[in-house]
């Protein structure tokens, strides 16, 4: 950033912060100091939801992402958890104004707080896309893990060789329809329940593939690998090698960033005014969790597949047997991507539907609820028209595109690295600099800006291999 635009976006972060609300309103009993519903959650909470959104079935594709980089790729793993871990905590700082304690309740706010206008838009683009993109991505992903149980029961069955080929049209379909009644849940405050649910369930499937792969391995049947992973030779040149490894890291950052979220769980959390400091507890324990994790899978698939490696340890039948394991597995892969996509669609509801509070105020459409009640029981429940409309449209769409979209994982892939470096690189890095007023050509602004071009170019490369990878999934697909 140029000296004048930082000097513009010091004025514009004073100007917004001292504009709001203050943290030292009085709250009512039932309210925070700025009015909203009392928060409730905690540091569990937010690592639930952090988690829930982080290790997602990506995490079984990083045998084969290792395959392409070689044990050199842990390095990679590793290198990428701490600069999540570092930004993520620059980004949790950015969730209250420094100067009155406002809160930004969203990602966009904090940047347009920070930074400005034209950031803001920048920023809503690179974040929507992205958590779009997702919705898209786990439908297809919960589709594919459905089929794998039944064709790991008709290979059971049928063996090995069998032609057990499977529609995942129909498994779109179910998935949307139960997306439907899920998506129903207000806001992302309360899915604590659903956030455990798919928390357990990650690990359940993460360590199941983790398990079978450590057997393998210790049963002597391992396979063959090396430091620099695939070898040019019969069946790749070099360049596929080089699309390969770039492929690979645009997988490692899809699987390290949760940035487009991060502030949206900061704001669920109590109000103790030490919530920046409980979202960075959280950001650490997250982090080392999904880190060790993404390790434990990636070296395990990667000692037992070697250098073929599948994209997916549980799906690309890698495994056979026992089936049944497989099959749960696969339906821990399924339970964990519906609380993801609420997770990752959450945002998207509250903008738009935030936005229509804005608009019409006083519609009973938009801000009526109904209570449900079956015959004389209350539940803690209630149905809103709003909700109900713009959720079922928005969950029918994405179902639209994903089954339009087969190969869309190597779409998720170039989304996932265009995203990362804007989302968890460039937005809280230069937030912080504007906060911390930290004059250019210092020591630690050209620290922070070293890492910034760093990830840009490790991004555009991720980018450049996720482009050579969709399109030849499109020439595939056509082909079929």
């Amino acid at each position: 950033m140029m000296a004048s635009e930082v000097d513009d976006n010091r004025g514009i972060q004073n100007e917004v912060c001292e504009s709001g609300l203050g943290s030292h309103k009085v709250a009512d009993a039932d309210l925070d100091d700025d009015g909203r519903p009392r928060r409730t959650g905690s540091l569990w909470t937010a690592c639930a939801l952090v988690i829930t959104a982080v290790i997602g079935a990506g995490v079984l594709s990083l045998a084969w992402s290792l395959a392409q980089l070689g044990w050199v790729g842990v390095s990679v793993l590793i290198i990428f958890g701490i600069i999540t871990f570092y930004t993520s905590n620059l980004l949790a700082e950015c969730y209250r104004c420094p100067v009155t304690g406002k809160r930004n309740y969203t990602y966009m706010q904090a940047v347009k707080a920070n930074l400005g206008g034209k950031m803001y838009m920048a920023c809503g683009l690179a974040q929507y896309s992205l958590l779009i993109g997702l919705a898209i991505g786990y439908t297809v992903t919960a589709a594919i893990s459905m089929v794998a149980i039944q064709k790991s029961n008709c290979f059971h069955k049928r063996g090995h060789e069998a032609p057990c080929e499977v529609s995942h049209k129909p498994y779109m379909i179910g998935m949307g329809l139960f997306e439907i009644v899920v998506s129903q849940i207000p806001d992302i405050g309360e899915m604590w329940g659903l956030s455990v649910i798919a928390t357990v369930t990650s690990f359940g499937y993460a360590s199941i593939g983790a398990a079978l792969a450590f057997s393998t391995v210790i049963s002597g049947h391992g396979k063959r690998t090396s430091v620099t992973g695939v070898e040019v030779g019969p069946g790749i040149t070099a360049a596929q090698k080089m699309w390969r490894m770039f492929r690979a890291i645009g997988d490692m950052l899809l699987c390290s960033s949760y940035s487009a979220i991060l502030i949206e769980i900061q704001d669920i959390l109590k109000s103790s005014g030490s919530e920046i400091q409980v979202m960075k507890k959280a950001n650490m324990i997250s982090v080392s969790t999904t880190t060790l994790f993404y390790l434990i899978c990636a070296c395990f698939g990667y000692a037992a597949f070697g250098n073929n490696a599948h994209g997916n340890m549980l799906t690309g039948f890698g495994f056979y047997e026992p089936f049944w394991l497989i099959d749960l597995a696969n339906t821990f892969i399924v339970m964990h991507l519906v609380g993801a996509y609420q997770v990752v669609s959450q945002p998207v509801f509250g903008a738009v539907e935030s936005q229509m509070r804005r608009w019409w105020p006083r519609s009973k459409f938009v801000i009526a609820e109904y209570p449900i009640r079956i015959g004389k029981k209350n539940f803690n429940l209630s149905i809103n028209l709003l909700r109900l409309t713009w959720r079922s449209m928005f969950v029918v769409i994405i179902t639209l595109l994903a089954l339009a979209l087969p190969y869309f994982n190597e779409v998720l892939a170039l989304l996932g690295a265009i995203s990362y470096w804007p989302l968890t690189v460039y937005f809280p890095v230069n937030m912080h600099i504007v906060q911390k007023k930290i004059s250019r050509w210092t020591i630690r602004w050209f620290g922070l800006q070293s890492l910034n071009f760093v990830c840009l170019l490790v991004a555009l490369a991720a980018a450049c291999g996720s482009i050579e990878g969709f399109a030849e999934a499109l020439h595939i697909f056509k082909h079929s």
